[in-house]
């Protein structure tokens, strides 16, 4: 290649803004409720929200209540040519539909029942497919499975990065060493171990990784939440999620009043955890009523926000990073490649470097410079998300008259038809070329599907010799 052409290569490669990615989320915007599209709304604004796939494994071996799987789901062989072949399909549909660039969740039953070398090959296709993939998990593996999945046969890394985000709650049953958990904080060694598995992981064969930490909560386990972000912050997850417990999937495992817990008492606890205010205001993902969001970093045991919504001055930071950095896709993209696509910016928009300025002189002033020094500028993000599923109850009325075109005079129904049309969770069926909210799958669509999974990958017990002449 002569050199003229070479500059036309990167100059095309280094241009900020993916048309592709730019016109997805042009569509996404367009695709939201009115009630939706407020100053910090983050889809169809700087991504398309999050995805997620359904009908690939959905087996598990644990129990928890509740469960929002239906009663077939536990009765599917995990399949890893089922696995790969559906996660295929799906991530072309999402692909065509949300554009190239989008984190998707690889979700089911428990993702460490497929094979390491079918789940490596599972998290290959959703990339190919310009995915970012996160493995959901119940977090009960060993460091050898971890190890074989990050490593081909040859015994070089697949990856350079891996993401998982673990759930862990004292009403998820037969975990091994803690078959039934007395409390939370009983929990705090499993949960610190699984953490330190990808340490390991980081240290031994130099894979990173970003690990989130699921939890459903109930009136059983809503005074727990507080202490379970006091005690593990520090144990290497990035993001804490909660999700007050809702009336989805195996009814045989609904145990409990679960909207006593409600949304302002489960963010309360967040924020007593934290230590913190916790602004859910500034970013919005989706529908509000579905989701809260605080995004910050720990220097020492305090959190602080990245943005101050009583400021006015970080909230002019948020509208500037939407104006002008809102279009360039982050995921996925390699960190130099970032770099001098930021740099074109800023050459462009001189006054980005004066926003980031102030900003950054503003949050050192409010850490403090003491405390920095102190922990020698190690500055950990965190991130807090409540995601609030709605019942099935709710769900289905309202999606039968979405489907049919209609908006309801009911303010209730209306109210579900509006989170589901905003919904940051998405799941792909490629047989109809449509996607769904994550609500619409566990409450409509996941009983039927469970049925039809339970023919077609039935889970054939053998009966052993002795067990056939006893």
């Amino acid at each position: 290649m002569g050199l003229p052409a070479w500059l036309r290569a990167v100059e095309r490669a280094t241009r900020p803004y993916d048309p592709e990615f730019v016109a997805a989320m042009e569509r996404r915007w367009a695709e939201l409720p009115e009630v939706a599209r407020t100053p910090g709304q983050i889809i169809g604004r700087h991504g398309v929200g999050c995805e997620g796939t359904h009908g690939v494994f959905p087996k598990c071996n644990l129990k928890c209540t509740p469960c929002y799987h239906s009663r077939d789901a536990n009765q599917v062989r995990v399949d890893g040519p089922h696995t790969r072949e559906q996660v295929a399909a799906q991530m072309g549909l999402l692909r065509e539909l949300r554009g190239p660039r989008a984190h998707t969740q690889l979700i089911g039953g428990e993702v460490s029942l497929l094979p390491p070398d079918d789940h490596a090959a599972t998290l290959a296709i959703m990339r190919e497919q310009g995915r970012e993939p996160m493995s959901f998990t119940h977090g009960d593996f060993d460091y050898d499975y971890l190890r074989r999945l990050a490593l081909g046969p040859d015994g070089r890394r697949r990856f350079a990065r891996l993401s998982f985000a673990a759930h862990f709650d004292k009403f998820m049953y037969g975990r091994r060493g803690i078959e039934r958990p007395s409390s939370e904080r009983a929990l705090n060694p499993y949960r610190a171990r699984f953490a330190a598995m990808f340490a390991r992981l980081r240290r031994e064969l130099g894979v990173r990784s970003f690990l989130a930490h699921n939890m459903t909560v109930t009136p059983g386990n809503l005074d727990e939440v507080a202490a379970v972000i006091r005690d593990c912050h520090a144990m290497g997850y990035g993001m804490f999620s909660f999700q007050p417990a809702a009336f989805l999937g195996d009814e045989r495992r609904w145990k409990e009043h679960y909207r006593e817990a409600s949304p302002d008492a489960v963010w309360q606890q967040i924020e007593r955890g934290a230590g913190s205010r916790l602004d859910y205001d500034v970013f919005h993902n989706g529908d509000v009523r579905c989701n809260r969001t605080a995004y910050g970093f720990y220097v020492g045991s305090h959190w602080f926000p990245f943005l101050d919504g009583s400021d006015p001055r970080d909230l002019a930071v948020r509208d500037a990073f939407f104006r002008y950095l809102g279009k360039v896709s982050f995921t996925g993209t390699p960190p130099a490649l970032l770099v001098a696509k930021l740099l074109r910016i800023v050459a462009r928009h001189p006054t980005t470097v004066a926003f980031a300025g102030s900003w950054l002189a503003r949050t050192v002033r409010r850490v403090g410079l003491g405390r920095l020094l102190r922990h020698r500028f190690r500055v950990r993000p965190v991130t807090f998300v409540m995601h609030l599923f709605m019942d099935a109850e709710q769900v289905t009325p309202a999606w039968e008259l979405t489907q049919r075109g209609e908006t309801s005079d009911d303010p209730k129904v209306r109210e579900t038809q509006e989170r589901l049309a905003a919904c940051q969770y998405s799941m792909a069926h490629p047989e109809d070329g449509t996607l769904v909210p994550a609500c619409v799958q566990h409450a409509v669509l996941d009983p039927a599907e469970n049925a039809a999974l339970r023919k077609l990958l039935p889970i054939v017990e053998v009966r052993t010799t002795s067990a056939r002449n006893s």
